[in-house]
């Protein structure tokens, strides 16, 4: 697969009660990391991809899945041309550049560089 999904992230109001729910029930292991918005990394085990349950920052709970990209700004602009939409240009983050995107059906995709 030329570009993999490598990260998933589930988000909503309550983090204890969405980081109970995900590790209860699929025995997932997670690690709560500082930070001002509450937020757990998921460990990867075995086959799979690790991800993050965390706060969400506007109030609006979502899942999303990361896809790994070498060039963020041109995938940015291609996704643009087929009728998705920008949510967050790229920014870069202390241990990954990011960027989000929205299909034309409004669902929401990141994009992910050095992962």
């Amino acid at each position: 697969m030329a570009h993999p999904v490598v990260h998933f992230e589930v988000t909503g109001n309550d983090f204890e009660g969405l980081q109970s729910f995900y590790t209860e029930l699929f025995d997932w292991k997670a690690q709560e990391i500082p930070g001002d918005i509450p937020y757990a990394m998921v460990e990867k085990e075995g086959i799979g991809i690790g991800g993050g349950i965390g706060r969400a920052q506007n109030g609006n709970g979502h899942v999303t899945f990361y896809v790994e990209t070498d060039d963020l700004q041109g995938t940015l602009d291609r996704a643009e041309q087929l009728g998705g939409t920008t949510v967050m240009p790229v920014t870069e983050l202390p241990q990954v550049t990011i960027a989000l995107v929205s299909d034309p059906a409004g669902n929401m995709v990141g994009l992910v560089k050095g992962m």
